[in-house]
């Protein structure tokens, strides 16, 4: 049974004029930030404000690397890259933001594959090797935080990189263990109660629900809430005091 659990959120995710999400108030209750790196969203200078929020907060950075997709905030199913040019692209991001970590004083310590990049790998052996060299490339002492019952958990430890699960208190799942697709309908759990449920499920008894009825084993290292999603904070709040109300202690998965 989990009793320790690290508590993520996808942010830095503003944009030039626009901003998306609050980053300053999630940051007190999180314990792990995966900060955008300019190719969904974010761009340099959101990176660098995120990472000393992130930084003045105690929690812990990790990379969130995607399709170069802007305009469709990496959530697109994008098909036709070039495999070296997307590993080039991947590269890129996470070298970038371990940069901008290290000029802040505050080192990187995993990487988080985002939306449809993280969707697709999760099911293409090809694509999550792909992932996994990127990383490894960068730094192969950095931490690939993946879905449980994917190609990209699977071609993670064959290629020797240390591997946290990650559960979502967002999203539904399919009798595989996947995230149901967003054009789906259930995909996104927006019950607060409902995700409530499931997280407890998850986390106190191991086991994931699917739609389908099954009960999936499973050990979550982190739980992810998205930063988008309308009423994050509180969604967060709440998650963080059912949690620490059943006995779960927040703290990072991986050290400062």
């Amino acid at each position: 049974m989990t009793r320790s659990l690290d508590l993520n959120c996808d942010m830095g995710e503003s944009f030039g004029a626009y901003t998306i999400g609050d980053d300053a108030a999630m940051m007190a209750l999180i314990s792990s930030a995966n900060v955008a790196c300019g190719f969904h969203a974010g761009d340099p200078a959101v990176m660098r404000n995120t990472i000393r929020l992130a930084r003045a907060a105690g929690v812990v950075v990790g990379a969130h690397p995607s399709f170069m997709d802007l305009y469709g905030f990496g959530r697109r199913r994008i098909s036709g890259e070039r495999p070296e040019d997307l590993e080039a692209q991947l590269i890129y991001q996470i070298a970038a933001m371990q940069g901008m970590c290290a000029v802040e004083g505050h080192s990187m310590r995993y990487v988080k594959t985002h939306g449809a990049l993280g969707n697709m790998a999760a099911t293409d052996p090809d694509l999550a090797a792909l992932c996994v060299r990127a990383v490894r490339a960068v730094d192969p002492g950095l931490i690939f935080v993946s879905l449980p019952y994917s190609e990209t958990f699977t071609a993670a430890q064959k290629a020797g990189l240390a591997v946290a699960c990650e559960i979502y208190a967002d999203r539904s799942y399919t009798d595989a263990g996947e995230l149901t697709p967003r054009s789906q309908p259930g995909a996104v759990i927006h019950d607060p109660v409902q995700s409530r449920d499931q997280v407890l499920e998850m986390v106190l008894n191991g086991h994931i629900p699917t739609s389908g009825g099954k009960r999936l084993p499973v050990e979550p290292a982190t739980l992810c809430i998205h930063g988008d999603t309308p009423g994050a904070v509180e969604i967060a709040r709440g998650l963080r005091a059912a949690l620490e109300e059943n006995g779960v202690t927040i703290a990072p998965f991986a050290q400062p």
